[in-house]
């Protein structure tokens, strides 16, 4: 009997116990999807403030100057009016209706003046005959496009506002350093539209990049970054750590279509020299002229010319009283670098000659007799 008094007590105090802890636990109602900060409230502040790095600070001051461009353009297009697939076989292309389709597509931009000048792609907005700009704050606006750079392509927008528009400004004093952080913003896809923009983080791959042109567009001297660059991030900012604007995203290498972390943009040097010549200009001038007629050197005359690569450009013809004879060209000269920048092939040479203007001078190193000798080539105008 003792011990089933003794069983009965400890079974009780195991129910109390067990009570006392759901009682508790019921009577103080809480949501499990939610925690009470069992910090202290100065440690939590500090914390928080931990949570604010450069880049969050960055993001903050960029997101405001951060926009859509949303594009119409009208494209002609030939159109099979049977939708036959035997139609152009009988009746030849010639009689395919030839009809203006206006065609949308969205890029991003951002603002780099209060009063309203943007700063996107010319593959973006080019070709445009109506442009609209959302701001992250819903807002929208019509835009006008001040002209666009198909070589570096890059373009200039400008929109009205009544107020000061919030607006972001290009490092110019340090170039980017390989390994630093790199912060792109924008809109990939389009898919969120008048909204703040998509943020994603990487650093600066490399400097100095060349890409095979695209389009008679030369991307030369590139900023590769692995920050996440997808279509439609074209025309937003990269920035650095302070939030200032080391680039525009341009293009991506991709064999799937979307970003494999190979994204380039064109830095900022570039970028300001070329926008403030739209500015001015409503075009950059590259009406230079400079009577040189030459080709990529072929590997046979490598050979005969004793180069040990079939690289450079060999100069066929000079044209005479032209700059390229003022300087001192003469044929089967081969021009291996401009301003110190290796030339591969003609394409490359050509898009060198873009990052000047009639009247700069070029300073370019040859080979002829087998040695390397310097000139210096003053550009002519086709304009005179």
């Amino acid at each position: 009997m003792m011990q089933f008094r003794s069983a009965l007590f400890i079974v009780a105090m195991f129910v109390v116990l067990g009570c006392d802890q759901q009682v508790q636990s019921q009577t103080k109602p809480t949501d499990s999807f939610r925690s009470e900060s069992q910090v202290m409230p100065d440690a939590q502040n500090s914390i928080m403030e931990g949570r604010r790095t450069a880049i969050t600070r960055a993001v903050e001051r960029a997101t405001p100057a951060v926009v859509s461009v949303n594009v119409i353009q009208t494209q002609r297009v030939q159109v099979n009016p049977y939708q036959d697939p035997f139609y152009d076989f009988f009746f030849g292309r010639q009689r395919a209706n030839v009809l203006d389709q206006e065609v949308q597509s969205m890029g991003s931009g951002f603002i780099i003046s209060a009063d309203g000048y943007i700063v996107t792609n010319d593959h973006v907005a080019g070709g445009a005959s109506k442009i609209t700009i959302a701001f992250a704050d819903g807002k929208t606006l019509p835009a006008t496009l001040i002209g666009s750079d198909q070589g570096t392509d890059l373009a200039l927008l400008k929109v009205e506002s009544d107020v000061p528009l919030p607006h972001l400004t290009f490092e110019l004093s340090d170039g980017p350093i390989v390994g630093e952080w790199s912060i792109a913003l924008g809109n990939p896809f389009g898919l969120f539209e008048a909204s703040e923009p998509t943020v994603t983080v990487g650093v600066v791959s490399a400097t100095g990049r060349d890409l095979q042109p695209q389009d008679n567009r030369y991307y030369l001297d590139m900023i590769q970054t692995d920050a996440s660059i997808n279509r439609g991030n074209s025309g937003g900012p990269l920035l650095n750590a302070m939030g200032n604007v080391i680039g525009v995203n341009t293009a991506i290498f991709t064999e799937s279509g979307g970003s494999v972390g190979i994204g380039f943009a064109v830095p900022a040097e570039k970028a300001v020299r070329i926008l403030e010549e739209i500015r001015d200009k409503g075009f950059v001038d590259r009406a230079y002229f400079t009577g040189l007629r030459g080709r990529t050197l072929p590997a046979v005359w490598a050979q005969q010319l004793g180069l040990a690569e079939a690289k450079g450009v060999v100069v066929e013809n000079v044209d005479p009283g032209s700059p390229a004879e003022q300087a001192g060209f003469k044929p089967y000269d081969v021009i291996l670098k401009v301003a110190g920048e290796t030339v591969n092939d003609q394409t490359q040479f050509v898009g060198r000659l873009f990052e000047y203007r009639p009247g700069d001078v070029v300073p370019m190193e040859i080979v002829r007799d087998g040695k390397i000798v310097a000139i210096n080539m003053k550009l002519g105008s086709q304009r005179e």
